[in-house]
């Protein structure tokens, strides 16, 4: 079953709770993504914003609680490429400040980043982390907080590829039990913050290379095949990327270095690339795509082609 944790397309807080969870976390090992996602909606539809709207689970609105955050930082600042069965978890760093009366020690208290696409107000998709962060007091009303995010594929469709925002929250629940159906929201405080840029998201990319024949005469002609594919999100599979130029490489066998690009390759409707070369010298052969905003880079590892 695919899951898509979406606030846009459902209606409730118990619904939305129960899409949130990946299969891989259906166990009960962590509930903290279902208790955040039924504060965050109860919050976010008493505010009339049509995506959060039609909420039909607990009582009462939760209160704004005093808690801003900042410097947020998610993977380092580097892309998050995801393929197509492995989850992947992504560090998330984030400053935490907070008014005098709210007790960040608090058992009960909840503090965690997320990702969405889209708008803040009506997300296309959010991703947030199995887990609460932890945090650090660095005064008495701040603290240095680490977080991760942790995707799965099936949360994912191949329109999420690409630009995301980062955000955090922080709930009090002041004694409230977040599993409780009837849980009085009234007497639980949220801070839900968003804007805060993030790295891409890319669908992760596989680059393959076969040169040929081999051995082969010098000054004869050498056949470069090769596969552009990348993680397909709809089907769970690998598919070519089609139409996009790749470059062909050269390293001497006495040598550690590539040459720069001896020809651009695109690769063809199934992602497929092929051209041809004059053999010369002993050496390898590789292709070398540079990215997209969607796709990571990839080099493919390189095939010796023995020259005679």
């Amino acid at each position: 079953m695919r899951i898509r944790a979406t606030v846009a397309a459902v209606s409730g807080a118990l619904a939305l709770s129960a899409l949130a969870v990946p299969a891989a976390q259906a166990d009960g090992s962590s509930s903290y993504r279902t208790d955040v996602a039924k504060v965050q909606e109860a919050a976010h539809a008493a505010t009339g914003k049509t995506a959060y709207t039609g909420n039909t689970g607990p009582s009462g609105e939760p209160y704004d609680l005093d808690v801003t955050f900042s410097n947020i930082k998610v993977n380092a600042g580097k892309a998050i490429p995801v393929g197509t069965t492995k989850q992947v978890t992504v560090p998330v760093t984030y400053t935490l400040k907070h008014g005098s009366d709210v007790d960040i020690t608090a058992d009960d208290f909840l503090t965690g980043p997320y990702l969405y696409k889209g708008s803040f107000d009506a997300p296309d998709n959010t991703l947030f982390g199995d887990y609460a962060a932890s945090c650090t007091a660095t005064s008495a009303t701040a603290a240095s907080c680490k977080g991760n995010v942790d995707i799965y594929p099936e949360e994912l469709f191949n329109s999420d590829a690409g630009a995301w925002k980062a955000a955090a929250l922080a709930i009090a629940y002041n004694g409230q039990d977040p599993d409780d159906d009837d849980i009085d929201l009234s007497k639980v405080g949220i801070a839900d913050q968003g804007g805060f840029t993030s790295p891409n998201i890319q669908r992760y990319s596989r680059l393959t290379v076969n040169a040929s024949p081999e051995p082969v005469k010098k000054g004869k002609t050498v056949t470069v095949t090769g596969l552009l594919s990348r993680a397909n999100w709809d089907t769970g599979k690998y598919a070519g990327y089609t139409v996009q130029p790749v470059g062909l490489q050269f390293r001497k066998k006495s040598s550690s270095t590539y040459t720069s690009t001896l020809k651009t390759v695109k690769s063809d409707s199934k992602g497929n690339l092929k051209t041809t070369t004059t053999a010369t010298v002993d050496g390898y052969f590789r292709y070398n795509f540079a990215g997209t905003s969607t796709t990571p880079a990839v080099k493919a590892t390189g095939d010796y082609v023995d020259v005679q």
